[in-house]
Order: C-alpha cells, then sequence, then structure tokens
C-alpha cells in the first residue's frame, strides 16, 4: 500500500487558499467565521464553500479550525457553524476541545490541535480513542519520538515543517494573557515572546539587556521531508494563517516540489495526496519572504541555536555588509556594500534590515544597484553592520504576474465512424471517464496525416484546469479517412469535453483506513483545561532554555551553576525556572 503525502498550506482568506491549491497544496487549513485560535483570520461560510469547490476539482482537501478553549455558553454556536461548514464542504475538522467529538452529526474527520500539546505516545493514544482521525504533533519533539508515536497510533499523524515557533510547547502558553488580559487560548495572543526583555540575576544585576530572549528562529524541514515520511507522518503543515499571498506562493511551491522530488525518487511508495500537476511560477525562495533564519528545532534530539533575539522579526536574506556610508543629500544617504555573493542583484525599491541596539530596523532603498543603496538617513545604522534584504520587489513582482497553474492531466481517445460521427473519450487522472459523441457533416479530409495532425494539436491543449493530451485517432471509414475539421470546431469540442469533465465529482485519495470515529466519548486532556488563576502555574514550559542559548548550562555546556535569573520587561518581572532532568524550561509569574 502506498504512502500518500499531503502538503498542507494555511490560508488566511479563500483567494489565498486558492492560491496554494495552485501552488501545489493537497490540503489547506483556514478559519471560519469564529473560534479559531487567530481571532484576526475569520471567513464567511460563504468564502468557505468556494474554496471548498475549487480544491476538490483536484481532490484537495480544506480544513476549518476550531482550536481555541471553548466555553460552555458558546458550545451550541459552535455546533451551528460547524454543521453550516460541513454543509458547504469542508473535509475536516482542526479541533481542541474533544467535547466536539461526541457530536455524532459532525461526520468528516477530527483532527486534534497541536494546541492539544500532543508530545507522547500516550497523548496521542488519548487524542486517536476520543475519535480523532489525526493528530497534529508539537513541533519540539525528536525524530525519535515522532517515529515512535506514529508507530503506536492508527489515525494519520501530522507535523509542522516550515513557519513561526512558538517557544512553548503549543497551547500551554498563558503569558500574552497574564501581561496584556489577552489569551492565546483564545486566539488573541499578543506574541509576549517576540518583546524585548532584560535577564537579570537575584541581586537585579543585568547580564543581557533589551534582546528578544523569548523570541525563536523559524522552522525548516525541507531537507527533512524522507526522514519524516520514513518515519510515518502523512501531513506536512506549514504554518501562516496570518501570512501574506506571496508568502504562501512561494513557501508551499518550495515544499510541493520537494515532496514531488521525493515521490519521483520511491514511486512505489509514495504519492501524492491530490491531483493535478503545477506548471510555470517563479523558483521558489524561502529567504525571500518572511523569515527570522531558520532552525530545524530538537529534531535531531540534541539542542542548538535557536534563539533569534537580536531579530524578532523578518530579517530576510543576508546581502552583505555595509563598508562605507556617506551623505548624499540633505536627509538620504549612499550606503556602499561588500556583496555576500557575485550573483546579488538589488532593484529601486528593496526593502531592508538591520539589528541593532534597540532591536531590527528596516528601510526603503530608493535607488539601488550592484552595491550601492541611496535611501533616506537611518538612525543606528553603522559601517561594519550586516545587512539583509527583507523585500525583494522584483520577486515580489514576479510571484504576482506569474502565478502558478495547476492542470490535471486527461487522456483522450478520438474515434472515428458511420457519417462522420465522433466519439472522443476522456479519461482524467482521478479516474473520471467521460464518452463525448460529436456529429460532423463536412466532406473528406484529402491528407489524413495533416487532418489527424491537426486534431491532436488543438485536441492536445489547456482547457479550464485541464491539460490534455491525446492518447489515439482511429477511424472505421473506409479508407481510414477523417473529416475536415477547422481549428475553431476541434477548439468547441475540447471546451465541451471539459466543462462535461468539470460536472462530474472528483473523488479524494484516502490517506489512511483510520479506525478512529466521531461519536466518541469526550476524554479530559491538560490542554483543553481552562486556567482559572494563571498565578497558580507556569506561564510557559518550554523545550527553549536561555541559559543554554547564552553559554550559562551546567549539565551540557559544564557552565558554573547560576542563582536565580528573572526576565524584566516593562517594570513585569517573570522569574526562569529550570527543570535540567526533564531539559526544559519553565516561567513562572512573579509579584516581586
Amino acid at each position: 500500500m502506498k504512502h500518500f503525502l499531503e502538503l498542507l498550506a494555511p490560508a488566511r482568506n479563500a483567494d489565498i487558499g486558492i492560491a496554494a491549491i495552485d501552488c501545489g497544496a493537497d490540503a489547506v487549513y483556514i478559519a471560519g467565521p469564529q473560534f479559531g485560535a487567530r481571532k484576526d483570520a475569520g471567513n464567511s461560510v460563504e468564502d468557505i464553500a468556494r474554496l471548498c469547490g475549487y480544491a476538490h476539482k483536484f481532490g484537495a482537501r480544506i480544513f476549518v479550525t476550531v482550536n481555541i478553549i471553548l466555553r460552555d455558553d458558546e458550545l451550541e454556536e459552535v455546533h451551528r457553524q460547524m454543521l453550516a461548514e460541513q454543509e458547504a464542504g469542508v473535509d475536516a475538522f482542526i479541533i481542541r476541545d474533544t467535547r466536539i467529538c461526541s457530536w455524532s452529526d459532525i461526520v468528516v474527520p477530527l483532527h486534534a490541535s497541536t494546541q492539544c500539546a500532543i508530545r507522547t505516545v500516550e497523548d496521542a493514544r488519548r487524542y486517536s480513542n476520543a475519535g480523532c482521525s489525526r493528530i497534529v504533533l508539537e513541533r519540539e519533539l525528536s525524530l525519535s519520538t515522532v517515529r515512535d508515536i506514529c508507530a503506536a497510533v492508527d489515525c494519520e499523524v501530522e507535523f509542522f515543517v516550515h513557519g513561526a515557533l512558538c517557544v512553548c510547547y503549543s497551547g500551554e502558553c498563558r503569558l500574552s494573557e497574564y501581561l496584556n488580559g489577552r489569551s492565546a487560548d483564545r486566539g488573541e495572543c499578543v506574541q509576549a515572546c517576540r518583546s524585548m526583555y532584560d535577564l537579570v540575576d537575584e541581586s537585579g544585576k543585568v547580564l543581557v539587556r533589551n534582546k528578544a530572549l523569548l523570541s525563536l528562529k523559524d522552522f525548516n524541514l525541507h531537507d527533512r521531508l524522507p526522514e519524516l515520511a520514513a518515519a510515518g507522518v502523512c501531513s506536512f503543515k506549514i504554518e501562516g494563517r496570518l501570512k501574506s499571498m506571496s508568502y504562501v506562493r512561494n513557501i508551499t511551491r518550495y515544499y510541493s516540489d520537494a515532496l514531488d522530488r521525493l515521490v519521483a525518487s520511491e514511486p512505489e511508495k509514495y504519492a501524492r495526496a491530490s491531483f493535478g500537476k503545477v506548471s510555470g511560477g517563479v523558483a521558489p525562495d524561502p529567504w525571500k519572504t518572511f523569515n527570522r533564519g531558520y532552525t530545524e528545532l530538537f529534531l535531531d534530539g540534541k539542542r542548538g541555536r535557536w534563539a533569534s533575539m537580536d531579530a524578532p522579526k523578518s530579517m530576510g536574506e543576508f546581502i552583505g555588509t555595509v563598508i562605507r556610508i556617506r551623505r548624499s543629500g540633505k536627509d538620504s544617504l549612499e550606503l556602499t556594500l561588500k556583496p555576500a555573493s557575485r550573483g546579488l542583484e538589488l532593484h529601486n525599491g528593496d526593502g531592508f534590515a538591520f539589528a541593532g541596539k534597540s532591536g531590527v530596523t528596516g528601510f526603503r532603498g530608493d535607488l539601488c544597484s550592484i552595491n550601492t543603496i541611496v535611501c533616506r538617513s537611518v538612525d543606528g545604522l553603522r559601517e561594519g553592520m550586516s545587512l539583509y534584504r527583507n523585500i525583494d520587489t522584483a520577486f515580489e513582482k514576479e510571484l504576482d504576474i506569474n502565478p502558478c497553474r495547476r492542470e490535471v492531466s486527461v487522456a483522450l481517445s478520438v474515434h472515428v465512424h458511420g457519417k462522420w460521427n465522433i466519439d472522443v473519450t476522456a479519461v482524467s487522472e482521478d479516474g473520471r471517464e467521460l464518452l463525448s459523441p460529436f456529429k460532423a457533416d463536412l466532406e473528406k479530409a484529402e491528407n489524413r496525416d495533416r487532418a489527424e495532425a491537426m486534431l491532436r494539436e488543438q485536441l492536445g491543449k489547456r482547457s479550464l484546469h485541464y491539460h490534455f493530451h491525446v492518447d489515439s485517432v482511429v477511424s472505421d471509414v473506409p479508407g481510414a479517412a477523417l473529416p475536415l475539421l477547422s481549428a475553431s470546431t476541434i477548439n468547441s469540442i475540447r471546451r465541451l469535453t471539459a466543462s462535461d469533465l468539470d460536472m462530474l465529482p472528483v473523488g479524494s485519495i484516502p490517506m489512511l483506513n483510520v479506525r478512529g470515529a466521531n461519536g466518541a466519548a469526550a476524554v479530559e486532556s491538560p490542554a483543553s483545561e481552562t486556567q482559572s488563576d494563571a498565578s497558580a502555574a507556569p506561564l510557559m514550559r518550554s523545550k527553549y532554555c536561555i541559559r543554554y542559548e547564552l553559554g550559562m548550562c551546567p549539565v551540557h555546556q559544564g557552565a558554573k551553576a547560576s542563582g536565580p535569573l528573572y526576565l524584566l520587561n516593562n517594570g513585569r518581572r517573570l522569574a526562569l525556572h529550570f527543570d535540567c532532568k526533564a531539559c526544559e524550561m519553565l516561567v513562572i509569574p512573579t509579584q516581586r
């Protein structure tokens, strides 16, 4: 049995979701009107229906997020919304609250969200037994743990492969609510982990000043897809339901190409989870869209330098070092660069960034050449600094004017019989088959070879989202003659065939024969319990460790054990606790 591989892309809205499908996504996840973990990413049921209609033409799936902690007084409205979305055509719901599993009229699959904090075999089995047909694992896991979980459950396993990283275990962060009153559990996270902090000791001595000490680089497992697939992961997820159209196009194509190469390398073992081939578009480059630098986190079971404490915002691609700055006008500068590569091309209007004492500063290049940038005066920019490009205007423009095209392959067979009766049989790659009869009351073509060549050329063109190719042209007419058809007539046959095919439903590929079934009883899980008193528990628990990042770890780095450490932000003091046995860091509220 083949192992079907699904690329799961994010969508802030239906148009971005359609773009993701065009760029090779096998599935898209999107929020409905309410109850998603990104409160600012809501979509109407009508838009979700439109996205479902487009995705299903390729056998691709649409998943809707219902992944916040739900209040009892919301359950009726949640149920009503999910029924409407199910009627609109959604293929699964990504949930956090397992009470949903008991609703027998929700018949599409349920996926346990990453907010469920699934990081052990026991966690995985709990949600599988609750009725979830898929579990979305924590990002901080090692490959060996992922492999153990995949082997232990009968449900599908999904794993993030790209995008922003929460510093703590997903679904277990209360820092935003503690500092700002806005709960991440309710989709209102203020991203306090990207804020600037001082690190101080018990005496108040500042050890690190004004750094984004809780900010991580972005995830990038592009080169690890074969290992994840071999471990049993079937869905590869891109983070980013608030990301732009250009980001989703670029990163989706980047990973779709990688999965295509994996399938091509082992076609007897792997296949993609939807239909259609992607063509056109721009060569993807993950450094040219939003990123804080990249990390593979704990996948190898080892610690590394995971923080982006100097650059909690997008830095982009490193382009070179500033070797000279001079005034070029009353309020403008001319920068001279030592380029990072010979092939570097800069364009007027490009966006640039550098890391200074106050964090990341960005600016626009008004006039750009190979190694010079003319811009308005920028505070904090100094000679010797590393410079990054976070907006490549030429790349963004090319993404916009040269989008990807996705087409389903269709084989055509033409059979001519009787008095110019023409039967066109179409068989699509997803198994749809159609026989379309046509009548041509025309004269005989004098040159059969030329007539057949014209049939093949005109029928073998693109129409709607189909890419036709003619397998055979057979004639039962005496002398094996063909009718003399005009190009417009043949084009009409092709368009009608495409329209008729479009009326036939496209089947989706069953990922796994999972045993989980909706209607199971809800189970209790630590991640789904509302925290009534934020001071009674850690604000976050994390695999990331500030002491290790700063070379202060007594276990792995042989550093001298330090006393208590604290984070300071706008007068608020947070205590750090280091659970060295579990190799985890906790952030604790403190009244001091």
